[in-house]
C-alpha cells in the first residue's frame, strides 16, 4: 500500500531557478509553517486582535501556512513548473480552498485561513480595475470552474488530505478532530463553494477592528512563505536588553565618563518619549538607553523579540547612523532603504583593494544584506519613515511590514525636516504602530511647541518629554547678517578677504544654480593657494560615485576631530550639508531659509566649540515664484512666511552671540504666527487624511498597488544616467550576473526630482531612464538637451 508521502513524491511547489533548488510541495509547506512558527516566536502576541479572534491569531496564521500552496497539484501547474508548458493561466491559491473544509470545523477559523490562504498573492476585489480574483473567478460554477483548471489527479488529491492531516497533528494544530470522510467532496467543488462564501463575506467594508485583523492575517502568512522561499530566518536576538544600559556604562567607565542627566532621564522612561537634545549632547545614545527598556517591557507584555526602527529624513544620514550603530551593536543592524544595496556595497569596497573581482563579490554580498533586510531579518533597523508607511499599501507585497512593525519600538529623529504632508502621514502612522502595541520616541535638537501639541494630539497614550539641561560647553556661533544677497558681489569679496585668512569657509546655497555660481566665482584662487583638494561643491545633482568620493574627501579636509589639524579651504554645498557630515568649518555664509535649515546649517561651525564664537553670517533671500505653484520662495525653494519670519528674529540679535538655548525660543515665535497656525491645521489635516483613508484597511483585500505610484511621488526621486555615460553603464551591468552587475552600474545614477522622469527618455533595454545633458565631475549637472531643457534649470531643485 503506498503512503501519502510516495503518491506526492513528483508534486513540486518550486521549479528550479537562479541560486534556488527545485522544491517538492509538501517541503515547502513544511518549511513554511516552520517559518510562520518563527515569526510567531519574534513578534508575540498580537493584541489587537484579540477582540476579532481571541487567542486564535497564530493558530490560523500556521494552518494557513501549512496549506497555503495545496493547490499547486493540477497537472497544468505542475506542467508549468516542469517546463512543458509556459503557463497554465490559473490562480493555485483557489484550488488551495478546496482542502480546508475537511481539515478545520471550526467556522470562524475556517473562514480566516480561507481568506488568508486565497489572497497570498492577488487581491480579492479591486478598487481600481487590476488584477484580481474576483474579476477571473466569480459566478462560475464547478463544472466551469472543472475545466479551467484542467485535470487533476484524484490519488494525490486523497495522498495530500492524508499528508495534511497528518502534519497538522503532529503540530498540534486545531484541525477537526472526526476522521477524515472516505468519500469527502471534490476539491473543485469544495473550492468553489468556498470561494463563494468569502466574497459574500467579504463584499462590503468592514469595521476597522475586523480590516486590520485581516491585514495582519495576510501579512504573516505571506511574509512566512517569502521566508520559507527564500530559506530565510528571522534574528531572535536584540541587542538593545536589559544588559545594554550596563554595556554603556562600562564603556563610559573607560573613558572617564559617565551618563549624563537626560541619559539617565530617558532610560528611566516607561512608554512614549519626546527627547528635546542639541548636537553633541548625546542625544542618540539617550534614545537607545530609552529604547532598550521598552524592549523589556514588551517582552514582558507579550513576549517576542521587539524590533527597533531608527528613521531618518535623508540617506546619508540613515547610512552614517547605521555604520554608527552596527559597530556598537554588530550584524543585528539592517538598513532599509531604497539604496540599501548600495550602502552594503561601499561598506564592502572600504576595505577592498578596489580590483574588479573584489567588486563582484562585494556586489554579490552587498545584494544579499539588503535581500535579509527586506525579509526584515534584523532586529535593529535604520530607515526612512517610507518604508514603514508602505504598510499602508497592504495586499501581498507590503501587510508583511504591518505585521513586522507590531510590538515594535520607533525612535522617529529630526521629524522638524518634513513638509506637512510627509509629516502628517508619518504622524498617523505613529497612531497606528501604538495600536499595535508600539512605543514611540521623537527626537530633535529643534522642536517648537506646535510639534510638541501635535504629538499629543496624535497619540493616544502620554508622552513623557525630557529636555537637555543647558550643556557645560561655551556658545559655539555669533550671528551676523547681511542685507544683499548670497551671490552679490559684496558678498563674494566678504567670502574672499576669510578665505585669504586661510580660513575653513563653508558657503551654503538654496539653490545649486547659486551654488555653482559662487564655485565658479571663489574656487579657483582657492585651488591655486592651497591645492587640488581645498575646494569643492557638493550638491544633489552628482552621480552615485562622485558624490560618494566628494563627500569622502571634504570629510577627510574638514572632519570635525580634535586629533586632526584644522586645514583652510571651501565648501559650497546646497542642503545636502545639512545632514550626516561630522564638519568643523571656521565661518559660515548662507542664505537665508527656514530657521530649522539654518540652525543645521550653523551646527557645522565650530561643531565641537573649541574656539571663540564663529560667524555665522546670513544673508537675504531673492524672493522667486515656482512653477504650478502660488506665493514667493525664498530662492525658489522655501516659502516666503516662515522665511520672513525666521529673517526678523536673525535681524533682530545680529551681532549677537547665540547658543543652543535660543533655538527653540526662536521657533516657538515663527509657529505662532499665522504661517504656523495653519502648518498645524495643514498637518492635522494630513493625519486625519492618511489616517481615515489608508490605515483603517475597512477593505482589506482591495487591489491599492495604485497607491505606489502616489507613495514614490511622496517619498522618492527618480534616477537617469547621462547619455554619454551609456557604454560604461553597460560595461559595469555586464561586469557581473544580473542583480550584482545593475548594482555596481548604480555608480552612473543621479537623483533627479521625482517630475523629471518627464523628461527623460527612458531606456527600454537597460530598464534605466537616460537625460541628454551637460556633466562634469567636480560640478554636476549643468545644462540639460532636448525635450527636457525647457523644463530642467539646475535652481529650480534642491
Amino acid at each position: 500500500m503506498s503512503t501519502a508521502a510516495d503518491d506526492l513524491a513528483g508534486v513540486m511547489a518550486k521549479s528550479a531557478a537562479r541560486g534556488r533548488n527545485e522544491e517538492s510541495l509538501t517541503s515547502h509547506l513544511t518549511a513554511t509553517l516552520a517559518a510562520a512558527r518563527e515569526l510567531r516566536d519574534r513578534v508575540g502576541r498580537i493584541r489587537v486582535t484579540d477582540t476579532i479572534l481571541g487567542d486564535r491569531f497564530w493558530p490560523v496564521v500556521f494552518l494557513a501556512a501549512l496549506t497555503h500552496d495545496t493547490g499547486k497539484i493540477p497537472r497544468g501547474f505542475q506542467a508549468m513548473l516542469a517546463g512543458r508548458t509556459k503557463t497554465w493561466g490559473q490562480r493555485h491559491e483557489l484550488v488551495s480552498l478546496g482542502f480546508l473544509a475537511e481539515l478545520i470545523d471550526d467556522e470562524t477559523a475556517l473562514d480566516w485561513v480561507a481568506i488568508a490562504v486565497l489572497t497570498h498573492h492577488q487581491p480579492l476585489t479591486s478598487g481600481t480595475g487590476g488584477r484580481n480574483l474576483q474579476a477571473s473567478y466569480d459566478g462560475l460554477d464547478p463544472a466551469r470552474l472543472r475545466e479551467r483548471l484542467g485535470p487533476i489527479d484524484p490519488a494525490q488529491v486523497r495522498a495530500l488530505r492524508r499528508w495534511l492531516r497528518a502534519t497538522a497533528h503532529r503540530a498540534r494544530l486545531p484541525i477537526t478532530q472526526v476522521s477524515a470522510p472516505e468519500e469527502p467532496e471534490d476539491v473543485v467543488e469544495a473550492a468553489a463553494r468556498l470561494f463563494t462564501h468569502l466574497l459574500d463575506q467579504w463584499e462590503g467594508a468592514v469595521d476597522a477592528d475586523t480590516g486590520l485583523t485581516a491585514v495582519l492575517i495576510q501579512g504573516a502568512v505571506t511574509l512566512s512563505d517569502h521566508l520559507s522561499s527564500a530559506a530565510g530566518s528571522l534574528d531572535l536576538t536584540q541587542p538593545l536588553d536589559g544588559d545594554f544600559r550596563a554595556r554603556v556604562d562600562r564603556r563610559l567607565g573607560q573613558k572617564g565618563h559617565a551618563l549624563r542627566e537626560h541619559q539617565e532621564r530617558a532610560a528611566e522612561v516607561s512608554g512614549h518619549l519626546l527627547l528635546r537634545a542639541p548636537t553633541g549632547s548625546g542625544k542618540t545614545e539617550a534614545a537607545l538607553l530609552w529604547a532598550a527598556t521598552q524592549v523589556i517591557e514588551l517582552i514582558n507584555l507579550v513576549g517576542g523579540v521587539p524590533r527597533v526602527f531608527y528613521t531618518l529624513p535623508y540617506l546619508s544620514s540613515i547610512n552614517a547612523m547605521a555604520t554608527r550603530l552596527g559597530a556598537e551593536l554588530g550584524s543585528a543592524v539592517g538598513v532599509s532603504h531604497s539604496k540599501a544595496a548600495s550602502y552594503h556595497l561601499a561598506a564592502a569596497m572600504a576595505s577592498e583593494d578596489g580590483e574588479d573581482p573584489c567588486r563582484v563579490d562585494a556586489a554579490t554580498k552587498a545584494l544579499s544584506r539588503a535581500a535579509a533586510t527586506r525579509l526584515f531579518h534584523e532586529s535593529v533597523r535604520v530607515g526612512t519613515p517610507y518604508q514603514l508607511l508602505r504598510a499602508a499599501l497592504a495586499g501581498p507585497a507590503h501587510s508583511g511590514i504591518l505585521v513586522d512593525s507590531t510590538n515594535s519600538v520607533f525612535i522617529l529623529d529630526e521629524l522638524h525636516a518634513y513638509d506637512a504632508r510627509r509629516l502628517g502621514y508619518t504622524l498617523a502612522a505613529a497612531r497606528l504602530w501604538e495600536r499595535l502595541g508600539g512605543r514611540v520616541a521623537i527626537l530633535s535638537a529643534t522642536l517648537p511647541n506646535a510639534l510638541t501639541a501635535l504629538l499629543g494630539d496624535t497619540l493616544r497614550e502620554p508622552i513623557t518629554t525630557v529636555d537637555t539641561p543647558t550643556l557645560d560647553q561655551p556658545p559655539r556661533h555669533r550671528l551676523r547678517t547681511r542685507d544683499h544677497h548670497l551671490t552679490d558681489p559684496a558678498a563674494i569679496a566678504e567670502i574672499r578677504l576669510r578665505l585669504d585668512r586661510d580660513e575653513s569657509v563653508l558657503v551654503v546655497a538654496n539653490n545649486v544654480a547659486h551654488a555653482l555660481a559662487l564655485f565658479d566665482a571663489l574656487a579657483p584662487a582657492v585651488l591655486d593657494r592651497h591645492g587640488p583638494d581645498a575646494a569643492h561643491l557638493l550638491h544633489a545633482r552628482f552621480t552615485r560615485g562622485d558624490r560618494s568620493r566628494i563627500e569622502t574627501t571634504v570629510l577627510d579636509r574638514f572632519e570635525a576631530d580634535p586629533h586632526k589639524p584644522r586645514r583652510p579651504g571651501l565648501l559650497i554645498a546646497t542642503q545636502v550639508v545639512e545632514v550626516s557630515l561630522n564638519l568643523d568649518f571656521d565661518v559660515l555664509f548662507t542664505s537665508a531659509a527656514t530657521l530649522e535649515a539654518l540652525l543645521q546649517r550653523f551646527g557645522r561651525v565650530n561643531r565641537l566649540a573649541a574656539r571663540p564664537p564663529a560667524d555665522v553670517i546670513v544673508h537675504h533671500p531673492a524672493w522667486t515664484t515656482r512653477t504650478g505653484e502660488r506665493g514667493e520662495f525664498a530662492d525658489g525653494i522655501y516659502p516666503r512666511e516662515p522665511v520672513e519670519a525666521a529673517w526678523r528674529i536673525l535681524t533682530a540679535h545680529d551681532g549677537a552671540i547665540i547658543d543652543e538655548a535660543d533655538a527653540n525660543p526662536w521657533l516657538d515665535q515663527v509657529y505662532a504666527t499665522p504661517w504656523g497656525r495653519r502648518w498645524h491645521d495643514e498637518v492635522d489635516r494630513y493625519v486625519t487624511e492618511f489616517d481615515e483613508s489608508f490605515l483603517q484597511f475597512t477593505d482589506p483585500f482591495d487591489d491599492r498597488s495604485d497607491l505606489t505610484e502616489h507613495f514614490d511621488k511622496l517619498f522618492e526621486g527618480t534616477e537617469a544616467i547621462l547619455a554619454h555615460d551609456r557604454d560604461a553603464y553597460i560595461s559595469a551591468l555586464t561586469h557581473a550576473d544580473g542583480p550584482a552587475g545593475r548594482l555596481l552600474a548604480e555608480e552612473y545614477l543621479i537623483p533627479m526630482p521625482h517630475w523629471a522622469h518627464r523628461h527623460c527618455r527612458f531606456d527600454r533595454d537597460l530598464k534605466v531612464r537616460v537625460v541628454d545633458g551637460d556633466y562634469d565631475p567636480v560640478r554636476g549637472l549643468l545644462a540639460v538637451r532636448g525635450p527636457a531643457a525647457a523644463a530642467y534649470q539646475p535652481g529650480m531643485v534642491l
